[in-house]
């Protein structure tokens, strides 16, 4: 299985991100590195959601978002390795949507979120067209000889009734 590493301080700020941008989905990226299918996350960075019109169940991550981003993590020494982004009220499982935009060798990592906080933390990659889950991991910065794995509580990935695995009501 495919893994991720989280450091507890990015876990801390992507909570705090989802939780002020609650109800609504918020997005960003992961900057780290990749080695042997394993992906170190170091900085998560915040980027625009651009769709207004159902911001509540979609995202559209800003294109200069991105590229700034993309300067940063090179000027890092780093790569962009992933996407995050929140689902409000919903499991941290992908959406058909999510699927269908997403690219191959990337993480996607989920945060389950509602009004009393963040419910779930789960992270996915794309093969052959289809979400394959990844382990999360967590870890002190500066210690990544010792990670603290964590178990994410899952609720399940809600089927819509179109079978597609589309969380969103009518998509």
């Amino acid at each position: 299985m495919r893994s991720l590493s989280l450091p507890n301080s990015a876990r801390v700020d992507l909570e705090r991100i989802v939780r002020a941008g609650y109800p609504l989905e918020t997005c960003g990226l992961l900057m780290g590195r990749e080695s042997n299918g394993h992906v170190k996350v170091e900085r998560v960075l915040q980027a625009r959601n651009l769709n207004r019109e159902r911001a509540h169940d979609r995202y559209e991550l800003d294109p200069q978002d991105f590229i700034s981003a993309d300067e940063r993590a090179r000027a890092a020494g780093l790569d962009i390795v992933g996407v995050w982004h929140s689902h409000p009220d919903h499991p941290a499982c992908p959406s058909e949507t999510d699927r269908a935009c997403a690219w191959e060798d990337w993480s996607y990592v989920i945060l389950s979120v509602t009004r009393d906080g963040v419910r779930d933390v789960r992270s996915w990659r794309l093969s052959r067209d289809q979400f394959v889950e990844e382990s999360v991991s967590r870890y002190v910065h500066g210690n990544s000889t010792n990670p603290h794995t964590t178990t994410s509580v899952h609720r399940g990935c809600w089927r819509g009734a179109r079978g597609g695995g589309d969380r969103r009501r009518g998509a």
